[in-house]
């Protein structure tokens, strides 16, 4: 079985998926703070593969992409990260990646070096679920879950072709727009939770915006099976980029102040 289905069937509260860049502020001290993450109460590892062009993402993700490139991170070094990750760590991880990754190494080869590195789930950010049969199948048969998005925008069509195709959970965008801290969630987005809820058993996981623990408690209480945070989490790392000592200390401090909200007791 999966990891990430696993996680689900073995946990009743709401799982809390951190995200860093994979190769952010470079290859090695990513496996450190991923690690941090993970030690500090993160259910669910998201890795970002590093992107030229990462058109989903806020200024604060695609500084962190920048950084991570021009510390040499290829997609060679992410899957060594998910590698090194993987040894010693028992959580889920999934990869977001972009659609020119997967195409340049090939559908084949990328889910199998996805599947050798350990991880459980891709999320392919550009890849219209119209176009995604390929995929799915070299997922499926790596072993790997298919996850997709899914925006307040979708068409209940489209929603359906999604619910059909996806595995693992489904991404629910909170809001419009790109990636980014939020001041707060909107009732349209828990209406959007709720909405979804009624429509699929699949796990619903909450992203973009997510910053702060009321935002994790009021998704959770909307029926949300997983919140993600990413921004704010890369945001604690830029500050911090001259201290690694405070960069762990007070991602540690945050992660386990959100994980708290999703009403989990510590591990």
């Amino acid at each position: 079985m999966n990891r990430i289905d696993r996680w689900f069937l073995e946990h009743a509260a709401p799982a809390f998926t951190g995200f860093t860049v994979a190769g952010d502020p470079d290859p090695e001290a990513s496996v450190r703070v991923a690690r941090t993450l993970v030690d500090a109460g993160v259910d669910i590892l998201e890795l970002g593969m590093p992107f030229s062009d990462p058109v989903a993402d806020g200024p604060v993700i695609q500084r962190a992409d920048q950084r991570a490139l021009a510390a040499g991170t290829t997609p060679d070094a992410v899957f060594a990260i998910a590698r090194a990750l993987r040894a010693d760590a028992g959580v889920p991880i999934v990869l977001l990646t972009y659609c020119n990754l997967v195409l340049n190494r090939g559908i084949g080869q990328f889910y199998r070096d996805a599947r050798e590195a350990g991880i459980d789930g891709v999320l392919i950010v550009d890849m219209p679920v119209e176009e995604s049969d390929g995929v799915r199948e070299a997922a499926r048969a790596a072993g790997i879950a298919p996850i997709f998005l899914v925006a307040p925008t979708t068409s209940a069509a489209r929603q359906d072709g999604i619910i059909a195709r996806a595995s693992g959970f489904l991404y629910l965008v909170s809001v419009l727009g790109v990636t980014g801290t939020r001041n707060r969630v909107a009732e349209e987005t828990l209406a959007f939770i709720r909405q979804m809820r009624s429509r699929t058993a699949l796990p619903l996981a909450v992203g973009f915006g997510i910053s702060e623990p009321e935002h994790v408690a009021s998704c959770c209480e909307a029926g949300a099976d997983a919140v993600i945070v990413g921004s704010a989490i890369v945001a604690i790392i830029e500050r911090h980029l001259g201290d690694e000592e405070e960069m762990m200390a007070a991602l540690s401090a945050y992660i386990a102040t959100m994980r708290a909200a999703t009403g989990e007791a510590p591990r």
